[in-house]
Protein backbone atom coordinates (compact mmCIF):
# COMPACT_ATOMS: atom_id res chain seq x y z
CA UNK A 1 0.00 0.00 0.00
CA UNK A 2 1.44 3.39 -0.94
CA UNK A 3 1.28 6.48 1.27
CA UNK A 4 -1.58 8.10 -0.63
CA UNK A 5 -3.83 5.03 -0.42
CA UNK A 6 -3.00 4.59 3.27
CA UNK A 7 -3.98 8.21 3.88
CA UNK A 8 -7.43 7.57 2.41
CA UNK A 9 -8.12 4.58 4.70
CA UNK A 10 -10.04 5.87 7.71
CA UNK A 11 -9.74 4.08 11.04
CA UNK A 12 -13.23 2.98 12.04
CA UNK A 13 -13.95 1.36 15.38
CA UNK A 14 -16.53 -1.32 16.05
CA UNK A 15 -17.98 -1.20 19.55
CA UNK A 16 -16.95 -4.65 20.77
CA UNK A 17 -18.95 -5.09 23.96
CA UNK A 18 -21.64 -7.43 22.62
CA UNK A 19 -23.29 -8.29 19.31
CA UNK A 20 -22.26 -9.09 15.73
CA UNK A 21 -18.86 -7.39 15.87
CA UNK A 22 -16.92 -9.70 13.54
CA UNK A 23 -19.29 -9.19 10.61
CA UNK A 24 -18.95 -5.42 10.78
CA UNK A 25 -15.16 -5.61 11.01
CA UNK A 26 -15.05 -7.75 7.86
CA UNK A 27 -17.43 -5.42 6.00
CA UNK A 28 -15.47 -2.29 6.91
CA UNK A 29 -12.14 -3.82 5.90
CA UNK A 30 -13.64 -4.90 2.57
CA UNK A 31 -14.87 -1.34 2.00
CA UNK A 32 -11.45 0.25 2.46
CA UNK A 33 -11.27 1.10 6.16
CA UNK A 34 -8.93 -0.04 8.90
CA UNK A 35 -11.32 -1.61 11.42
CA UNK A 36 -10.39 -1.79 15.11
CA UNK A 37 -12.21 -3.04 18.18
CA UNK A 38 -13.31 -0.46 20.74
CA UNK A 39 -13.74 -1.39 24.41
CA UNK A 40 -11.87 1.44 26.14
CA UNK A 41 -11.98 5.22 26.13
CA UNK A 42 -8.44 5.40 24.71
CA UNK A 43 -9.49 3.19 21.78
CA UNK A 44 -12.57 5.35 21.16
CA UNK A 45 -10.41 8.49 21.12
CA UNK A 46 -8.20 7.04 18.36
CA UNK A 47 -10.88 6.30 15.72
CA UNK A 48 -12.29 8.46 12.92
CA UNK A 49 -15.75 6.88 13.19
CA UNK A 50 -17.60 4.14 15.07
CA UNK A 51 -20.00 1.31 14.26
CA UNK A 52 -22.50 0.24 16.93
CA UNK A 53 -23.47 -3.33 16.01
CA UNK A 54 -26.65 -5.30 16.41
CA UNK A 55 -27.08 -7.27 19.61
CA UNK A 56 -29.13 -6.58 22.73
CA UNK A 57 -29.50 -2.86 23.28
CA UNK A 58 -30.11 -2.92 27.04
CA UNK A 59 -27.10 -5.20 27.55
CA UNK A 60 -24.87 -2.92 25.47
CA UNK A 61 -26.24 0.06 27.41
CA UNK A 62 -25.18 -1.54 30.71
CA UNK A 63 -21.77 -2.47 29.33
CA UNK A 64 -21.18 1.09 28.07
CA UNK A 65 -21.59 2.21 31.66
CA UNK A 66 -19.51 -0.65 33.10
CA UNK A 67 -16.63 0.09 30.69
CA UNK A 68 -16.95 3.87 31.36
CA UNK A 69 -17.65 4.53 27.70
CA UNK A 70 -21.11 6.08 27.87
CA UNK A 71 -20.15 9.72 28.50
CA UNK A 72 -17.01 9.66 26.29
CA UNK A 73 -19.11 8.29 23.44
CA UNK A 74 -21.80 10.91 23.94
CA UNK A 75 -19.10 13.58 23.90
CA UNK A 76 -17.55 12.34 20.67
CA UNK A 77 -20.96 12.24 19.00
CA UNK A 78 -21.62 15.82 20.11
CA UNK A 79 -18.25 16.76 18.61
CA UNK A 80 -19.31 15.36 15.23
CA UNK A 81 -17.74 11.90 15.13
CA UNK A 82 -19.39 9.81 12.37
CA UNK A 83 -21.27 6.77 13.65
CA UNK A 84 -23.35 3.99 12.16
CA UNK A 85 -25.72 1.82 14.19
CA UNK A 86 -27.54 -1.29 12.97
CA UNK A 87 -30.56 -2.73 14.84
CA UNK A 88 -29.51 -2.42 18.52
CA UNK A 89 -27.09 0.27 17.37
CA UNK A 90 -30.05 2.26 15.99
CA UNK A 91 -31.76 2.00 19.37
CA UNK A 92 -28.66 3.24 21.18
CA UNK A 93 -28.29 6.20 18.80
CA UNK A 94 -31.88 7.40 19.29
CA UNK A 95 -32.89 10.38 21.39
CA UNK A 96 -35.96 8.52 22.69
CA UNK A 97 -36.62 4.77 23.00
CA UNK A 98 -40.03 3.16 23.52
CA UNK A 99 -40.64 -0.27 25.09
CA UNK A 100 -37.30 -0.37 26.88
CA UNK A 101 -36.15 -0.70 30.48
CA UNK A 102 -36.44 2.38 32.65
CA UNK A 103 -32.71 2.29 33.41
CA UNK A 104 -31.58 1.88 29.79
CA UNK A 105 -29.29 4.60 28.46
CA UNK A 106 -29.15 6.03 24.95
CA UNK A 107 -26.79 8.33 23.08
CA UNK A 108 -29.02 10.92 21.35
CA UNK A 109 -26.94 10.77 18.18
CA UNK A 110 -30.06 11.19 16.01
CA UNK A 111 -33.19 13.17 16.92
CA UNK A 112 -35.63 10.27 16.57
CA UNK A 113 -37.98 8.07 18.57
CA UNK A 114 -37.35 4.35 18.14
CA UNK A 115 -39.53 1.43 19.28
CA UNK A 116 -37.66 -1.70 20.37
CA UNK A 117 -38.72 -5.08 18.90
CA UNK A 118 -41.30 -3.24 16.83
CA UNK A 119 -41.63 -6.00 14.23
CA UNK A 120 -42.14 -8.72 16.83
CA UNK A 121 -40.16 -11.59 18.29
CA UNK A 122 -37.35 -13.67 16.78
CA UNK A 123 -39.87 -15.83 14.87
CA UNK A 124 -41.11 -12.68 13.12
CA UNK A 125 -37.72 -11.97 11.54
CA UNK A 126 -37.89 -11.40 7.79
CA UNK A 127 -36.08 -10.14 4.69
CA UNK A 128 -37.19 -7.63 2.07
CA UNK A 129 -35.80 -5.33 -0.61
CA UNK A 130 -35.65 -1.63 0.29
CA UNK A 131 -35.13 1.49 -1.75
CA UNK A 132 -32.30 3.27 0.05
CA UNK A 133 -31.36 6.91 -0.52
CA UNK A 134 -27.94 7.08 -2.18
CA UNK A 135 -28.11 3.61 -3.72
CA UNK A 136 -29.09 3.01 -7.35
CA UNK A 137 -30.83 -0.32 -6.75
CA UNK A 138 -32.70 -1.77 -3.74
CA UNK A 139 -30.74 -3.21 -0.84
CA UNK A 140 -31.61 -6.61 0.64
CA UNK A 141 -32.54 -5.99 4.27
CA UNK A 142 -32.57 -8.57 7.05
CA UNK A 143 -34.71 -7.70 10.09
CA UNK A 144 -34.11 -9.66 13.32
CA UNK A 145 -36.14 -8.53 16.35
CA UNK A 146 -35.77 -5.14 14.75
CA UNK A 147 -36.82 -1.67 15.85
CA UNK A 148 -38.49 0.93 13.70
CA UNK A 149 -38.53 4.73 13.89
CA UNK A 150 -41.78 6.36 14.97
CA UNK A 151 -40.65 10.01 14.86
CA UNK A 152 -37.82 11.99 13.32
CA UNK A 153 -36.78 15.54 14.06
CA UNK A 154 -36.60 18.34 11.53
CA UNK A 155 -32.91 17.78 10.82
CA UNK A 156 -33.21 14.04 10.16
CA UNK A 157 -33.17 12.54 6.66
CA UNK A 158 -35.23 9.39 6.13
CA UNK A 159 -33.18 6.93 4.08
CA UNK A 160 -35.52 3.93 3.81
CA UNK A 161 -39.05 2.79 4.61
CA UNK A 162 -40.71 -0.62 4.62
CA UNK A 163 -42.21 -0.97 1.12
CA UNK A 164 -45.17 -3.26 1.83
CA UNK A 165 -46.91 -5.48 4.36
CA UNK A 166 -48.31 -4.67 7.82
CA UNK A 167 -45.41 -2.29 8.54
CA UNK A 168 -45.62 -0.49 5.19
CA UNK A 169 -44.23 3.04 5.42
CA UNK A 170 -42.35 2.53 8.68
CA UNK A 171 -38.97 4.26 8.77
CA UNK A 172 -36.09 1.77 8.97
CA UNK A 173 -33.08 3.92 8.09
CA UNK A 174 -32.22 7.52 8.96
CA UNK A 175 -29.36 9.98 8.99
CA UNK A 176 -28.61 13.18 10.86
CA UNK A 177 -25.32 14.85 9.98
CA UNK A 178 -22.57 12.27 10.29
CA UNK A 179 -24.71 9.69 12.11
CA UNK A 180 -26.54 6.91 10.25
CA UNK A 181 -28.79 4.16 11.63
CA UNK A 182 -30.61 1.18 10.15
CA UNK A 183 -33.17 -1.17 11.67
CA UNK A 184 -31.74 -3.99 9.59
CA UNK A 185 -28.39 -5.80 9.42
CA UNK A 186 -26.49 -4.86 6.23
CA UNK A 187 -23.45 -6.74 7.50
CA UNK A 188 -25.03 -10.20 7.02
CA UNK A 189 -26.18 -10.14 3.39
CA UNK A 190 -22.97 -9.69 1.40
CA UNK A 191 -24.33 -6.41 -0.03
CA UNK A 192 -21.89 -3.95 1.53
CA UNK A 193 -23.11 -0.74 -0.09
CA UNK A 194 -24.42 0.71 3.17
CA UNK A 195 -20.98 0.17 4.70
CA UNK A 196 -19.41 1.75 1.61
CA UNK A 197 -21.59 4.83 2.09
CA UNK A 198 -20.53 5.04 5.74
CA UNK A 199 -16.82 4.59 5.01
CA UNK A 200 -17.08 7.36 2.42
CA UNK A 201 -18.87 9.58 4.96
CA UNK A 202 -16.06 9.00 7.49
CA UNK A 203 -13.40 9.66 4.88
CA UNK A 204 -14.99 13.00 3.98
CA UNK A 205 -15.39 13.98 7.65
CA UNK A 206 -11.69 13.46 8.50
Amino acid sequence: MNASSAATRPTIGVLALQGDVREHVAALEHCGADAVLVRRESELAAVDGLVLPGGESTTISKLLQAFELLEPLRARLRDGMPAFGSCAGMILLASEVLDTRADAQHLSGIDMTVRRNAFGRQVDSFETDLDFTGLDTPVRAVFIRAPWVERVGAGVEVLARVPHGPAQGRIVAARQGNVVATSFHPEVTGDLRVHELFVDLVRKAR
